[in-house]
């Protein structure tokens, strides 16, 4: 077992299946505790009475590591308080959280519904902030009280929120939101030592199996060792970053960032605004195809 992440205690929501379970067990070989969440849904966000999560949880002890289950909703906000206490009182600390979970319910723009649009933003986009609200809070009174921790925060994105993904309006929205809301939060909780990070992983799961053709794809564990090395003390001047990860392919995200420009020399009119902007269209790179992710 490594000693990368010893005596490090650490968070995964979503990590019954799929990339989170592939995350927890990974922090768990370096050395790290790990509460290991999962609500037990179907892919489409259903409650299936599953537990999930027990498996990983034994597969970690199994191999001399140490884990809790936990089945909280991650975007109910007593339900996230909870769960970083549980990591608190389990294992005297918190580290380290990977904020995971989501859904997909699919659709064109134009055939959404109001409930699929809510439930998807709910869930990836507050089931990212219930978290972190909390566990930022327990970090900002830790660094005032005179215990300051090297903390880890690996939020999860994806292609379809970064360019955009046709036919996930919903999850592409909320995607972008996580990117979004890494950014700020990195700049926020600095003071406190803390980095916030986001990934935006490619794997063969669930989630894209039925929807592109995952022959070529990544598996799961393929992104796991960036967010463990993420998750180390040793990563602490990385922060604010968004990180695309394709099989053995790691890639640096710009975001929105500037471009071609022109300037009036004052306030512009309609009739000039048209050949500008065409002209610059022309200028910039093509965007880069969305596959899925």
């Amino acid at each position: 077992m490594s000693s990368l992440l010893a005596g490090r205690v650490a968070i995964v929501t979503g990590a019954g299946r799929g990339i989170g379970r592939a995350h927890a067990l990974e922090l768990a070989r370096h050395g790290a505790a790990v509460v290991v969440n999962d609500y037990g849904v179907s892919l489409a966000g259903e409650d299936t009475g599953e537990t999930p999560a027990e498996s990983v949880v034994a597969e970690i002890e199994a191999a001399g590591g140490r884990a809790v289950v936990n089945t909280a909703d991650v975007a109910d906000w007593e339900q996230a308080a909870a769960m970083v206490q549980q990591a608190v009182e389990t294992f005297g600390g918190l580290d380290i959280l990977v904020n995971n979970a989501g859904f997909v319910r699919d659709r064109m723009l134009v055939n959404t519904s109001e409930e699929e649009w809510d439930a998807v933003i709910r869930v990836l986009l507050k089931g990212h902030f219930a978290p972190l609200r909390h566990a930022g809070s327990y970090w900002r009174d830790e660094s005032k009280a005179g215990r300051p921790r090297a903390a880890r925060v690996i939020n999860t994105s994806s292609g379809a929120g970064l360019q955009g993904s046709v036919g996930q309006s919903a999850y592409s929205a909320a995607k972008a939101g996580v990117a979004g809301l890494t950014l700020v939060a990195a700049q926020e909780l600095g003071r406190y030592g803390v980095t916030v990070n986001g990934i935006a992983p490619v794997a063969k799961t669930r989630m894209t199996e039925g929807a592109f053709d995952t022959s070529a794809m990544a598996l799961p564990e393929d992104n796991s060792p960036i967010v463990a090395w993420l998750a180390s003390e040793d990563a602490g001047d990385v922060t604010g970053r968004m990180i695309e990860i394709d099989g053995s392919v790691i890639t640096l995200e710009n975001g929105w960032s500037h471009g071609e420009s022109r300037d009036a020399g004052g306030r512009w009119s309609a009739a000039d605004v048209g050949p500008a902007l065409r002209e610059m269209i022309a200028a910039a790179p093509d965007p880069e195809p969305v596959y899925g992710a």
